[in-house]
């Protein structure tokens, strides 16, 4: 087992890595920029090594700051946690070469989940269901036209390269889809230094269901169940919940068997999730592979009672998963708290926060590295907190759900609390009747009353 492990992050999840490491008796390291050095996870890991200045790409994504500390500070590895280089192939070979063991997949298995268009490749050749499309890069409008005319309109354009919702049109007929075409490479371009595009069938009304998959050096894959995580707006999710309320025992077992399967297409090693768009009839089909460990992790590890960052860092270290069949306890729920204001189209709302009360009782957790006095800087992404419920039943979850949210106090900046609040009330959310469409096409945010 490793003595000493690095966390190239910051905010709530290197201070839950953090966390773990310290249970299991490992010292942690702790990068950070001159914005995070009051954040508390340089506070509470036992050495901390600043790395650079506010902007992610002179501090968090530069690599050799990154190894010089893990090298100063004799780290024998590195969690990456989620975003910044966690799915960078490149720091997982550099991570290699040095001797400093990636807690995560090798390079070639994040090659090949990371460009869209391969993985689709590597799901067909293993019997891993997905939507009609493309079989690969489609280069022209004439060969995407004719594509769209044989699988049918609407259509969906992807990058190949793309995640976070960007990249993407949607296609509803063929006098649209020249134009459609070149922007969405355009964009591809832009955004990732790739144009490559693909094309699916447009699912209409789908849900977006993920399997979360563990996997170690020994060949054993195995499943923890699936999450939903179909409340979403631009394509980022808000909502996050396990099991699924539309999931059954038979659809669970089809689809993580798929997802077992598509793991051991590339010897998949450390925890992994794969997201499959489904639709209304519970067909499902595979969608992308996310090759790290995921923002809603909590709802997994609080129906499986599996600390998912201990299982990464023991397959890491080479030890062999526990292949026993699974067990899922009960409904958790997961509300992202961004620092943002849904009165005004989600503006982040960058500052201190003067007051700061988390909820607490029976089955809440609350994952963050936020407090008061703490200041919200502008350069990364708004979320603050997770709030995760769990109860017996869904219908507990929500009413859990609903008090920790009233419990849960932020002055000083506007957070999305009282959007979460309203969902709890939605009738559609409570009976699980949703999409992915649903939060921007039918869910309205009603300002509070002054």
């Amino acid at each position: 087992m490793f003595k000493k492990i690095l966390i190239a992050n910051r905010g709530e999840i290197a201070l839950r890595i953090i966390r773990t490491c310290k249970e299991m008796g490992i010292k942690t390291v702790a990068v950070y920029s001159t914005a995070d050095q009051n954040s508390l996870h340089v506070k509470f890991a036992d050495e901390a090594v600043c790395i650079g200045p506010p902007p992610g790409r002179d501090s968090y994504l530069k690599i050799p700051s990154i190894l010089a500390a893990a090298e100063i500070t004799n780290a024998e590895a590195i969690h990456p946690g989620y975003g910044f280089l966690a799915e960078n192939a490149e720091f997982s070979r550099i991570c290699e070469e040095h001797n400093i063991k990636f807690i995560g997949p090798s390079p070639h298995m994040i090659e090949n989940m990371g460009d869209k268009a391969t993985a689709k490749a590597t799901m067909i050749k293993n019997d891993v269901p997905v939507v009609p499309g493309s079989e690969g890069i489609v280069t022209s409008v004439d060969e995407g036209k004719k594509i769209a005319k044989e699988i049918g309109y609407p259509v969906i354009i992807k990058a190949s390269a793309g995640g976070g919702g960007r990249g993407m049109r949607v296609v509803e007929s063929d006098d649209k889809f020249e134009h459609s075409f070149k922007t969405c490479r355009n964009e591809a371009e832009s955004a990732f230094s790739n144009p490559a595009v693909y094309i699916e069938k447009f699912v209409v009304n789908p849900r977006h269901i993920e399997i979360q998959i563990m996997g170690d050096q020994h060949g054993n894959i195995k499943h923890l169940g699936e999450r939903e995580c179909s409340l979403q707006r631009r394509h980022q999710k808000i909502l996050e919940e396990a099991p699924s309320p539309v999931m059954t025992p038979e659809v669970r077992d089809k689809m993580g068997l798929a997802a077992v399967n598509a793991g051991k297409a590339i010897d998949y090693e450390g925890a992994g999730t794969v997201e499959f768009i489904v639709d209304k009839d519970l067909n499902f089909y595979f969608m992308e592979m996310n090759t790290r460990i995921q923002v809603e992790h909590p709802v997994t590890e609080e129906i499986t009672w599996c600390d998912i960052v201990e299982q990464q860092i023991r397959v890491a270290a080479g030890e062999k998963i526990d292949m026993s069949p699974l067990k899922m306890r009960g409904h958790a729920i997961e509300c992202r708290i961004n620092a943002e204001d849904p009165e005004f189209n989600f503006r982040p709302t960058a500052g201190e926060i003067t007051s700061f009360n988390i909820p607490g009782g029976h089955s809440v957790r609350v994952d963050t590295h936020a407090y008061a006095g703490y200041r919200i800087p502008p350069h990364y992404d708004s979320m603050i907190a997770k709030l995760i419920v769990s109860a017996p039943t869904r219908k507990e979850a929500i009413a859990r759900m609903k008090r920790a949210l009233q419990e849960f106090i932020v002055e000083g900046v506007k957070t999305t609390i009282p959007y979460h609040l309203q969902l709890m009330e939605d009738k559609n959310f409570q009976t699980g009747d949703f999409n992915t469409q649903y939060l921007e096409q039918h869910f309205k945010f009603k300002p509070e009353q002054k």
